[in-house]
Formats: structure tokens, C-alpha cells, sequence
């Protein structure tokens, strides 16, 4: 069994539950979706986390902003993140952001952030002609931070959900396994507390880290599956 993770988003205390977590199910490798950076401030925790269990990762689109120093075209609190993680991260983090790979095939799931369409950005509706079009059986991506699963003729999609920003009204971290058969969902509790304070602490007004308690977006709002 693997763990399947994504947009862990700096949140290290989201991130270290998950993990324990999976350690205690037996999950033997761990993949993550991308996003590990993004919102929130203990961006170089969560990187070295991931880096010293080997967790294989593919680019997402916040890891991108920060590897290539641009700017999220459509949030002003994203760039202001973005600004304190550019600010704090380590050369060796921000090479290995750097060095990630768009999309991969993993344990036979195929995976990327977003969609096949665009690896980075798309916000992905599953549907059967969808993945019809697409080689292989097995699919997975994050970047909605909505927990999903799907199952069509012949084709499996998971979307695990976030780690550290879950927006499908429900706090608790999201992750999700996969045992070579069948994905399954899981969801955990993590110290919020914890993280909010380290977001004050680095200076940040409540407003960037008030929604966690919430399970919603950055201003409130519930996520949920596009098209759905």
C-alpha cells in the first residue's frame, strides 16, 4: 500500500499527522500530488519532511510560483505567501521544487497536480470520456483541495484531497491510499492551533489562517468538485 498526498501548502503540523498516520496503516512509499509550498509558513519543514522519506513529488502550480519566482495570476493572498516562502526557503528546498517533474506514472496511477490537459492549472471534472482519451487505468490529482473518488468502465480517478488547506468544509487533513487495486479515503486531525501560531508569529493577520478551523478557503468559502 502507498499513501497519496497533495497540497500540503506548508502546513507542517497537517503534514506530520498524515504521515504518522500512514506509518501506522503500513503504507510503504508515499507520493505526493504538489504544492507543497504555498499559504502557509513552514514551507522548508515540509520539504525536508518529504526529501528525507524520499517522497517522490510532481511540480504544483504554487511550487512552480516559487521555483520560477512568478506570481499566481488570480490571488493577492497567494502572492503575499508566496513572498514570505521566497523570503525563508532554503537553496537546497528551492532546488528541489526546482527539479520536480509535471506529471509521472507511479506505482501504475498516473499522476500530476492539476488534469492531463494542463499539469499545473486545470481543474479537473472527471468523467468517463475524459479519461477515455488518456492512456492507462489508474489516475490521480490534487489541486482542487476537494477529497474525490471516481470510478468508471475501466478507469479509477482519486483526488486525496489537501493536507494542509482542505476546502470541502471538513478541517481535519485529507490523504488517501492506494493498495494496487483500489484507492481508498482517509482524513485526519492535526494540531491547528499549532500552525496558527506559527503564522502569527511570522507575522501574518489572522485572516491568512482563520479558514483552517473552518476546513473552507482563504475569505470562507467551500470548495467543490468542478462540474459537480
Amino acid at each position: 500500500m502507498i499513501g497519496i498526498i497533495s497540497d500540503v501548502h506548508g502546513n507542517y503540523s497537517a503534514l506530520c499527522s498524515v504521515l504518522e498516520r500512514l506509518d501506522a496503516l503500513g503504507a510503504s512509499q508515499v507520493i505526493c500530488l504538489g504544492d507543497t509550498a504555498g499559504y502557509y509558513c513552514q514551507v522548508n519543514l515540509c520539504c525536508d519532511a518529504l526529501r528525507e522519506r524520499n517522497v517522490f513529488s510532481v511540480m504544483g502550480n504554487h511550487d512552480w510560483y516559487l521555483a520560477k519566482a512568478q506570481r499566481c495570476p488570480r490571488s493577492n493572498s497567494a502572492n503575499a505567501c508566496l513572498d514570505y516562502q521566497a523570503s525563508v526557503i532554503s537553496p537546497q528546498n528551492l532546488a528541489w521544487l526546482q527539479s520536480l517533474d509535471m506529471q509521472s506514472v507511479q506505482h501504475g496511477v498516473s499522476i500530476v497536480h492539476g488534469g492531463w490537459g494542463d499539469p499545473l492549472d486545470e481543474y479537473l471534472s472527471p468523467s468517463q470520456a475524459y479519461f477515455d482519451a488518456l492512456p492507462g487505468c489508474h489516475f490521480a490529482s490534487g489541486h482542487t483541495h476537494v477529497q474525490y473518488q471516481w470510478q468508471g468502465e475501466g478507469k479509477q480517478y482519486c483526488n486525496p484531497g489537501s493536507v494542509g488547506q482542505p476546502r470541502d468544509g471538513d478541517p481535519r487533513a485529507a490523504f488517501a491510499t492506494w493498495d494496487g487495486q483500489a484507492f481508498a479515503l482517509h482524513r485526519v486531525e492535526y494540531d491547528i492551533a499549532q500552525v496558527q501560531q506559527a503564522m502569527a508569529l511570522a507575522g501574518f493577520d489572522a485572516y491568512f489562517y482563520e479558514n483552517l478551523d473552518k476546513g473552507t478557503q482563504i475569505g470562507g468559502r467551500i470548495s467543490s468538485v468542478p462540474g459537480r
